[in-house]
């Protein structure tokens, strides 16, 4: 296969991994909390460019340009996700929270404790704050319990009152890199099991009661995209068919007898 067709082939790869994450996004236009993912891709040239003076022997023994085959390989360099700020929607519900600015709210699961700006909770039956799932929202002294009647206050830096007397602080917590999270589903993330990476207090958050943060997804972006990347595919189809062609012609006219 000539060059063209490889490299035809690989970004016609990347245009269906694409199309996937587009589709997911628009899955989740009305998923609270939900947070967008895009791709990221490398720089190839200066991937494979180097300097041959360089001392050190591996980089001199790098191939300056490699075989199209390689070249061209789809370039994605990670799926990462958007941390924007999505739109807060008023709930009139006194347990639902939004966060302003960078923060997350600390979940307990089962598989241990998780992130989230999801903040849609209800009161279980035995009075604990909990999401859809039945997961604990955890405030600074561990799982937020609340009695079984009040009046219930959330105040900007996350202090939890019934009744005018505070019980407790909704933990609000960020990361020094948020590169290091991953999602695991329902609109939850962790750190990634091979990071070294822990969670420190987010100081420049705020919660806004009544409210939830819905997805930071633009739908018209997001449909003008799947157009762009459908239209690529189409592309990618088309080089892929004339290099299979010119391959044939090729096999056909050199195999002839003469």
């Amino acid at each position: 296969m000539q060059d063209s067709g490889y490299s035809a082939t690989f970004g016609a790869l990347t245009q269906q991994y694409r199309m996937d994450i587009i589709a997911n996004n628009l899955a989740n236009v009305n998923t609270t909390g939900f947070k967008a993912d895009k791709l990221a891709f490398r720089d190839t040239f200066t991937r494979y460019a180097h300097d041959l003076l360089n001392p050190n022997k591996s980089v001199q023994e790098q191939v300056p340009w490699p075989r199209g085959f390689v070249l061209a390989q789809s370039r994605i360099a990670e799926r990462v996700i958007d941390f924007s700020q999505g739109n807060m929607k008023s709930t009139g519900n006194p347990l639902d929270f939004a966060i302003a600015g960078d923060g997350f709210f600390r979940i307990q699961t089962p598989e241990g404790e998780m992130l989230t700006r999801q903040g849609a909770f209800h009161r279980s039956s035995d009075g604990y704050i909990v999401d859809a799932h039945g997961n604990q929202l955890l405030g600074e002294g561990g799982p937020l319990q609340l009695p079984e009647e009040g009046t219930v206050v959330v105040d900007g830096s996350g202090g939890l009152s019934v009744n005018g007397e505070q019980i407790d602080s909704i933990s609000l917590v960020t990361v020094e890199d948020l590169a290091v999270l991953e999602k695991i589903g329902h609109s939850m993330l962790r750190i990634r099991p091979d990071a070294n990476a822990q969670t420190i207090a987010a100081e420049d958050a705020s919660i806004e009661q009544g409210f939830v943060e819905a997805a930071n997804i633009e739908v018209v972006t997001e449909m003008v995209n799947m157009i762009e990347t459908m239209r690529a595919f189409e592309a990618y189809q088309k080089m892929i068919t004339s290099t299979f062609e010119q391959d044939k012609k090729a096999i056909n006219e050199v195999g002839a007898p003469r």
